[in-house]
C-alpha cells in the first residue's frame, strides 16, 4: 500500500503520516524541510524560486527512487512530486516570481520523472482554511515560515482544490482539517484508517 498525503503548508501532513505509520507498523518518507534555499527564497521569491523547486524535485526523485528500492509493504510520503510541479512551481509561474523559460524546463524535469514512478494507490488530501493553516503553521514556530503571506496561502489553497479536481487522475481521500482533528480525536484516525482499506481494495 503506497499512500501519499498533500496538503497545504501547515494542513498536518507530516503529523498525519508520522500517526499512520505507527498504526499500521510502516515506512514513512518525509519532506524535506532543510532544503538550502528555502530561508532565501521567503526572503526573496524572485530570486530564489527556481533553485528552491529545482533543489524540491530533485530531493524528491532521490526519495522516490529510496522508496522504490527499499521494496517495503506499506509506504506513507509526506507530500508529493505532483505538488512540487502543479501547486508550487505553477503559483510562482503565475505569480511573476518564477521566469516562463526557468519554468517550462523545470516542467521538462517533472514529466520526465513522473512518466517512470508510480501513482500512489491512495492520495489523502487535507483540506484546511487559511485561520486553521495560520495557527497550526505558528504553533510549530518554524522562523522562515513566520512572515509568510496570506495570501500566498490562499493562492495555495485554490492551486490545490483546481489540482485535485480537475488534474490529479487518481484515487483521493479528502480530510477537511477545519472539522476532523485526527491529533484529539482517535475516532477520527479510525475513520480515516477504514476509509483508506476500503479504497486500496477497490480495483
Amino acid at each position: 500500500m503506497y499512500v501519499a498525503i498533500a496538503g497545504n503548508i501547515g494542513s498536518g501532513k507530516t503529523t498525519l503520516t508520522e500517526i499512520l505509520t505507527q498504526r499500521y507498523g510502516a515506512k514513512a518518507y518525509y519532506e524535506e524541510t532543510d532544503n538550502p534555499y528555502i530561508g532565501d527564497f521567503y526572503n526573496n521569491m524572485s530570486r530564489w524560486a527556481f533553485q528552491l523547486q529545482i533543489s524540491f524535485l530533485g530531493s524528491r526523485i532521490r526519495q522516490t527512487m529510496d522508496m522504490l528500492a527499499a521494496g517495503d509493504e506499506n509506504i506513507f510520503q509526506d507530500r508529493t512530486i505532483y505538488e512540487d510541479a502543479h501547486i508550487f512551481a505553477c503559483n510562482l509561474q503565475e505569480m511573476g516570481l518564477m521566469a516562463s523559460r526557468d519554468y517550462a524546463t523545470y516542467m521538462k524535469i517533472f514529466d520526465l520523472t513522473t512518466n517512470l514512478i508510480p501513482q500512489p494507490d491512495v492520495l489523502i488530501y487535507l483540506r484546511a482554511s487559511i485561520p486553521t493553516l495560520v495557527a497550526q503553521i505558528k504553533h510549530r514556530g518554524r522562523d522562515y515560515e513566520m512572515n509568510i503571506d496570506e495570501a500566498y496561502l490562499n493562492r495555495l489553497n485554490e492551486k490545490y482544490e483546481h489540482w485535485i479536481n480537475t488534474i490529479y487522475k487518481g484515487k483521493v481521500l479528502i480530510i477537511d482539517k477545519d472539522t476532523d482533528d485526527f491529533v484529539a480525536d482517535p475516532k477520527v484516525v479510525d475513520k480515516i484508517c477504514a476509509q483508506l482499506e476500503e479504497m486500496v481494495k477497490q480495483k
